[in-house]
């Protein structure tokens, strides 16, 4: 059974104060007319979350505003963005039918035809939950419904459709980068969601699931530098890294979420030795090795590359998110840095803001199972 407190507590954060500024990151977020990045469509039914940076909204970002909004008992919200999810991502036909499209415009044009499968995933763990805090409604609010069709598609789209590829590798039970490649990403992998599809998946699915909570633990672990703790953004099967559109660098903007979802995995399902090990080492690297707040990319051994960080908000909030699996010495330090740690603000807002929000509301003691 998950424990929920508030790890700020350890550098003297009462749970009023805390829960304040958790209410004030959301406002800002969904409210505030200078920063947020949700925004109502014209006819005011549907709502997207805007990535600020390459102004699209993306199946990545949609299931995080869904995520956020179940969290914060937001059902008007939450509707919002999965009616324009529904009516302007969803495939309905050809090979990716009944996945989404993981980049469309503010009017729901599409960007692009593929789906993106942390999208999928994020989808189908927010249905769940809204099932289970708000019931089931008529379609397309049968959340639970809608869940485990995701999932279905997600597992036996081969079967489904003519030239389908399915999210999950049949046989190491890894997630892929995208449905066609042969490679995955570390930061994809979430055991904790996985853990929980096994009891509430189509029957006929829920050992499969419980086999990719597994092997998801063992190729994170397989995935992370021994001594640095630092993941690649993208890897081969084998864990090894993979570069892609031009980045020969390893550790980069995806790989930043790695440690977050290693934080939620330890709260939701309790510790996995080797993962919070990894935790453990990327606060000792970062914090004896970089000046706080400014950060490069880097190789998996250390070695900075000349690109700096795109995210710098990220790495530190997701940094402090590991204190929940890390008993390392520097985890009450990574707790104040992100407490002294504003929102970011302009025009990169919505990334490093995303993993914000998540680190501060599993360290808050309010990133909870329904």
């Amino acid at each position: 059974m998950a424990e929920y407190k508030n790890m700020f507590s350890l550098i003297g954060k009462s749970d009023a104060e805390v829960k304040e500024r958790l209410n004030q990151l959301f406002d800002t977020i969904f409210f505030d007319e200078e920063e947020r990045f949700y925004f109502d469509t014209p006819c005011g039914t549907m709502g997207y979350m805007l990535d600020t940076g390459n102004i699209d909204a993306r199946t990545e970002g949609m299931s995080y505003g869904m995520m956020m909004t179940v969290q914060m008992d937001r059902k008007d919200l939450f509707d919002k963005l999965w009616l324009f999810t529904v009516t302007h991502m969803l495939q309905r036909d050809g090979k990716y039918q009944g996945y989404f499209a993981w980049s469309v415009n503010r009017d729901g044009s599409h960007r692009a035809e593929g789906p993106a499968p942390d999208g999928e995933e994020y989808f189908a763990m927010a249905l769940f939950f809204a099932a289970a805090r708000w019931g089931d409604g008529e379609a397309p609010f049968d959340y639970s419904v809608q869940a485990r069709e995701i999932l279905r598609h997600c597992v036996h789209q081969h079967e489904i459709v003519p030239g389908g590829q399915p999210m999950w590798h049949g046989e190491n039970h890894y997630i892929k980068f995208v449905p066609e490649s042969p490679y995955s990403d570390p930061s994809y992998h979430l055991p904790h969601f996985y853990q929980l599809f096994a009891d509430r998946a189509n029957a006929e699915d829920r050992a499969f699931w419980a086999k990719a909570a597994a092997a998801s633990r063992e190729y994170i672990a397989l995935s992370a530098h021994p001594v640095t703790g630092m993941s690649p953004e993208y890897a081969e099967f084998d864990g090894s890294p993979r570069h892609m559109f031009r980045k020969s660098m390893d550790y980069y903007s995806d790989a930043y979420r790695v440690v977050m979802n290693i934080a939620l995995d330890h709260l939701w399902m309790g510790e996995t030795e080797k993962l919070d090990t990894v935790a453990e080492n990327l606060q000792k690297f970062f914090y004896e090795n970089t000046e706080f707040g400014v950060y490069g990319s880097y190789m998996l051994d250390g070695t900075v590359h000349p690109e700096p960080a795109m995210h710098p908000v990220a790495i530190t909030a997701t940094l402090a998110a590991g204190s929940i699996a890390s008993e390392g010495p520097y985890k009450k330090e990574w707790l104040q840095r992100l407490w002294d740690t504003p929102l970011r603000k302009g025009v990169r807002r919505y990334y490093d803001n995303c993993l914000y929000f998540f680190s501060f509301l599993m360290l808050s003691g309010e990133y909870k199972i329904y």
